[in-house]
């Protein structure tokens, strides 16, 4: 019992907003996301993620979503400097973003983005970005972290 509740799946998220995090946590949540890690911006989110990605014991996200805002680049970098260590451990990367053009979503895809969704100011975009977030989080479990 004591291995399943300590691999239970989670999603970490690497914000540098607290007030965001916590929205974007209460989002998920209730759209029936697994508990959300707040990794912190992206210094303490790079480090926490290198951590936890470097015990092969650990319980690993089943899905990173990063939502940085401190620059109009800071998605990109933050995604291009872990995306290798995630992809060699098979945890995807998601992204929100303010709405991009095309050109915008290919740069953070080619970066190592699996996918890009958009950060509304109206609450119900917000919400269906949200469950968007929680259907891809379920369909790209490796099967392993469910139990096959």
């Amino acid at each position: 019992m004591n291995d399943i509740v300590e691999n239970l799946p989670f999603v970490a998220l690497v914000d540098d907003d607290q007030h965001s995090a916590h929205l974007l946590t209460r989002m998920l949540l209730a759209h029936g996301s697994p508990d959300v890690s707040w990794y912190g911006g992206a210094a303490e989110g790079r480090l926490a993620l290198g951590n936890v990605l470097a015990d092969a014991e650990a319980n690993w996200p089943g899905l990173l979503i990063v939502d940085l805002k401190a620059h109009s680049g800071a998605n990109l970098e933050f995604v291009a400097s872990i995306q290798s260590l995630a992809r060699q451990k098979g945890v995807p990367v998601v992204v929100m973003a303010p709405p991009l053009d095309r050109q915008g979503r290919e740069a953070l895809h080619d970066a190592g983005a699996s996918a890009v969704f958009f950060r509304h100011a109206e609450l119900d975009a917000y919400r269906r970005e949200a469950a968007g977030i929680v259907s891809f989080w379920a369909r790209s479990q490796r099967l392993d972290a469910v139990g096959m």
